[in-house]
């Protein structure tokens, strides 16, 4: 099927699906958990062919883990769709309504935004989660992954369609593009009128390739350069297990940290304490300061790696087990670093001093801020949306962790009484 002819088919489809009700959408997710479940053998058998091919071609490890696919993953995924359905039905939602003084009565009602692409990279958890939450929402969905993932995506969407045939649901909803040809996102992202809205979810050179030649309207997610600040009021060790997590945890995502930032009335004993902490597993990049505390501490296990900073380790979004260090004078100098580094993604501050943290929260310009967290909740799981399609880092009516309100835009419905103008 060409392109063309996918882009009629999900626009069919989606007029379909708009009209659903709640039940008949859960009922046919509830088919596509079932369908994965008992095809899960074959995704992944076809998950093995894509990590062992990553592996062959030099992926990083940290990448290749988001990758893989196991047991443990394919029923995460599941209980990702079952969390979907779980979720009140966001569609015919009145948000407001009004009566105006000549007697109309308009009421702004949640309606599917309609067909969606989106293009990613790596995850084939992504696949699921995205049908899942467009299916949800009224949407119908064309899936791009990477061509890393592409048995991976392929064995899943076949689960997908087969779950939503067996659940009377509406197959022709979800498509795969799956030429794996760079022609292909172009003309994709030149869909104008056959495609609502395209989501890209991935790196800095995807993210940029897709806004820079999209002609149709684009929600941007963006990588994640996050930083925690480490105030001098912060709990040390309770600092030390945040950064620990943050970065170690799972160091391929998005919103894992790639900078700390520390005070520098408390860098002298803290810093090294981190490099016990992360040594033999994290490789530091440490600013001039930094590196001089490191040096003079006698305890530094010899298996710690640290490395000067250079001006580029900064802006960088490692996903890997590295993460820049720097010694701040104040909490001023830290958010202007933010302000000027961060991509406005996922930042924290660790501390214990109440106006620091509502004064770093008032400043920081990013979708989501913490205090005395883990950048790594900023997730749709975690925030309670089910699943999610990416974590967006624009100003517009998405941003942050998008669930079913994202899929989702208004109708305004007028009733009136023979009223003319």
């Amino acid at each position: 099927m060409s392109l063309n002819e996918t882009f009629r088919s999900l626009r069919e489809a989606q007029v379909r699906l708009g009209l659903e009700n709640r039940e008949a959408k859960d009922n046919a997710l509830r088919a596509v958990m079932a369908a994965i479940d008992a095809d899960r053998t074959a995704v992944l058998k076809a998950n093995t062919e894509d990590v062992e091919k990553a592996r062959a071609d030099g992926m990083k490890e940290a990448l290749v883990d988001r990758l893989l696919l196991n047991d443990q993953r394919i029923d995460g995924i599941i209980e990702g769709i079952a969390d979907v359905v779980r979720l009140e039905d966001p569609i015919g939602r009145v948000h407001a309504g009004w009566k105006t003084p000549n007697g109309l009565f308009i009421e702004r009602v949640a309606v599917p935004i309609g067909v969606v692409a989106i293009i990613y990279e790596s995850r084939p958890n992504v696949t699921a989660d995205a049908f899942s939450l467009a299916y949800k929402a009224g949407c119908a969905i064309l899936l791009r992954g990477s061509s890393a993932a592409l048995s991976s995506n392929r064995a899943l969407v076949k689960a997908i369609q087969k779950g939503l045939d067996q659940g009377c649901g509406i197959s022709a909803a979800v498509s795969l593009a799956d030429s794996g040809s760079r022609s292909e996102v172009d003309e994709i992202l030149g869909a104008r009128g056959s495609i609502d809205v395209a989501l890209p979810r991935g790196g800095r050179e995807l993210i940029r390739r897709v806004v820079e030649n999209a002609r149709v309207p684009v929600i941007e997610t963006g990588e994640g350069n996050c930083h925690i600040f480490v105030d001098q009021s912060a709990d040390e060790e309770n600092a030390l297990d945040i950064i620990e997590n943050a970065k170690t945890q799972k160091p391929g995502a998005c919103n894992a940290v790639e900078t700390v930032l520390v005070h520098h009335s408390i860098a002298g004993r803290f810093i090294p304490r981190l490099g016990v902490r992360l040594a033999g597993r994290v490789e530091l990049r440490c600013d001039t300061l930094s590196s001089g505390f490191l040096r003079q501490y006698s305890g530094l296990p010899p298996r710690l790696i640290f490395k000067d900073a250079v001006d580029q380790d900064w802006e960088t979004e490692y996903l890997d087990y590295i993460l820049a260090v720097k010694i701040v004078s104040s909490l001023d100098k830290a958010i202007d670093h933010i302000n000027r580094y961060g991509t406005k993604h996922s930042e924290a501050i660790l501390t214990n001093d109440l106006r620091a943290a509502e004064e770093f929260c008032r400043r920081v310009d990013a979708a989501c801020v913490y205090t005395n967290a883990s950048t790594r909740f900023t997730d749709g799981g975690q925030f309670g949306f089910g699943s999610e399609l990416g974590i967006s880092t624009q100003k517009i009516h998405a941003r942050g962790p998008m669930g079913l309100e994202a899929l989702t835009t208004i109708k305004y419905r007028i009733s009136g009484a023979g009223q003319i103008r």
